[in-house]
């Protein structure tokens, strides 16, 4: 069906496009797709010491607002995380800021954290019980003087009622916060982080998520800060200012961060060499291009232990992770593995 539908979604803006979708996943307009032929067992596993159905998640930029979680989980993701949130409501950067660039099935956005604010999304989720695992994923206003604050608000507000929470300094659309990556700007931060959740006396996974235009000395530097400061997991990686070159929509040049199919190869270079340093100590969340099982399959030999999508969902529509399972069950079948888990890492 959505195939017969993509060539009239694509007609309109994609911001618009986008609310739309979330407007039908609230009405529950789209109906949950379930392909009783797949052997589930396949796709078991556990982070933070949870269980997950699956490890396909939707990564943080789609349910920017803590709307639409369970229509998500009931679309058959393992796991959610919302986002980006910031302590104060903010609108974000003038439109138009996001672009389709169907030839290259990738999208580039300059949205700029555009989301409600924490008090309204804390309100909305407690109020709206979560039916699977949920991340939330917290960041700085743009106009803050002080972005380290920031942060711990987020953590104070959002610690009793998330699974996990994603700490976003990777976002290529609000000025400087990628100087987070140096390193002792990092050390910082996460040391703050780890001081406000003794006050706070809680144990929530702090996950930490990153650029993938980092340069090769800051992998060993990031790997090691995010040990000493036992960090529960990183996701790998955010969209690209980068990886231009060979795109083929003439509206590649646009200013933002680039999602999608042409930045999988460069974020699965980067999971490997995360994952040969880490060695299994912090869970390793990867995004970027996966819109298939091929796709998946590849993530979890370059190291992921869990995968998100967010832009395949655009190009394949709303029964991704239906489509996903399908096609790594008959991988695994083809490769005699019992569970996803067998093959992370085992990439040559």
């Amino acid at each position: 069906m959505f195939s017969k539908l993509r060539s009239i979604i694509f007609k309109l803006d994609p911001e618009t496009a986008h609310s739309l979708a979330i407007k039908s996943l609230k009405l529950n307009l789209i109906s949950n797709i379930f392909d009783q032929n797949i052997d589930e067992s396949f796709f078991k596993t556990k982070i933070f010491n949870k269980d997950l159905n699956n490890p396909i998640g939707m990564a943080a930029g789609f349910d920017k607002n803590a709307e639409v979680y369970n229509p998500l989980f009931k679309l058959g993701f393992g796991f959610v995380e919302v986002g980006t949130i910031t302590p104060i409501q903010q609108y974000g950067n003038p439109k138009p800021r996001v672009f389709r660039l169907v030839e290259d099935q990738a999208l580039i956005n300059r949205l700029g954290f555009n989301n409600h604010g924490a008090e309204e999304v804390i309100n909305r989720i407690k109020s709206n019980r979560k039916i699977g695992l949920l991340g939330i994923n917290i960041g700085p206003n743009k106009d803050s003087d002080d972005r380290v604050k920031d942060y711990l608000i987020g953590l104070k507000t959002f610690y009793e009622v998330a699974d996990y929470i994603t700490i976003n300094i990777s976002s290529p659309n609000t000025e400087n916060l990628r100087n987070f990556h140096e390193q002792g700007k990092l050390e910082e931060l996460l040391k703050f982080i780890n001081e406000e959740k003794k006050i706070l006396k809680t144990t929530i996974p702090i996950v930490v998520k990153i650029s993938p235009d980092i340069i090769e000395n800051q992998i060993n530097q990031i790997s090691e800060i995010l040990l000493e400061n036992k960090i529960d997991g990183i996701i790998i990686s955010n969209s690209s200012e980068s990886t231009r070159n060979n795109l083929i929509d003439i509206q590649k040049h646009q200013k933002g961060g680039l999602s999608g199919k042409p930045i999988e190869n460069k974020s699965n270079i980067l999971i490997n060499k995360f994952y040969k340093l880490l060695k299994g100590r912090i869970k390793i969340i990867g995004v970027g291009g996966v819109d298939s099982g091929k796709s998946a399959y590849a993530k979890f030999l370059a190291g992921a232990d869990l995968i998100q999508l967010y832009t395949g969902m655009v190009f394949k529509g709303p029964n991704i992770t239906n489509m996903i399972k399908k096609e790594l069950s008959e991988l695994f079948l083809r490769d005699g593995v019992k569970n996803f888990t067998e093959i992370i890492g085992n990439k040559s």
